[in-house]
């Protein structure tokens, strides 16, 4: 096939792409109710009828921003096989969302927003923290010292919970002030999570 026959395919994926690059920006800056489709199209050098040509409704440029981000954004490397990796995965995923100021924005104003069950993203917000907190427990569970078919004593979905919650907090103290050392926040927290660490084994007879 010759490149003149992928032109329209490589010039619509490019529309698309810019539009979504344009998306993450408003909707992190305004809000999904305040974020209009003019603006989009207009950052995105497009005619509005050309971003909905693409994503069909605002709300589905919203879920195509947001799915795509949260793909983007999820831990890509091989999960820790003790406590302590697991600690560094967490801090290492933490790193990540602060060094993307726009995608952090992003989830922040939306996840405030879907709290509503009305809200386009309910759902999604939802069945994000939802697995998030099972993939997490099931990467401590694996790592914690327990004794063979055995469950562990400390709650460690409590544990994923709680570091998920310092980990979005901190993230929202980082957009309000970005002179805050909230790597070193979280480290202190990272520091003290082996202490919540299912204890080892015994020695047997």
């Amino acid at each position: 096939m010759s490149s003149r026959a992928r032109g329209p395919y490589a010039k619509s994926a490019e529309q698309r792409r810019r539009i979504l690059d344009v998306a993450q920006d408003v909707f992190g800056r305004r809000g999904s109710h305040g974020a209009s489709l003019r603006e989009i199209a207009d950052l995105a050098g497009m005619s509005q009828a050309g971003v909905l040509h693409h994503f069909g409704s605002k709300t589905g440029l919203l879920m195509a921003v947001l799915e795509e981000r949260d793909q983007a954004s999820r831990q890509q490397s091989d999960a820790g096989t003790t406590w302590d990796e697991q600690a560094q995965v967490a801090r290492s995923m933490f790193e990540r969302a602060i060094a993307d100021r726009g995608l952090t924005q992003l989830f922040t104003t939306v996840t405030a927003e879907s709290i509503v069950p009305s809200h386009p993203a309910h759902d999604f917000t939802v069945a994000r923290y939802r697995r998030t907190v099972a993939e997490f427990t099931a990467a401590l569970t694996e790592a914690a010292p327990a004794e063979p078919d055995a469950a562990p004593t400390t709650d460690l979905a409590g544990v994923a919970r709680l570091v998920m919650a310092a980990m979005d907090g901190l993230q929202l103290q980082a957009l309000l002030d970005p002179d805050a050392d909230v790597l070193g926040a979280f480290d202190i927290l990272l520091e003290a999570l082996p202490l919540l660490a299912p204890p080892s084994p015994g020695p047997t007879d």
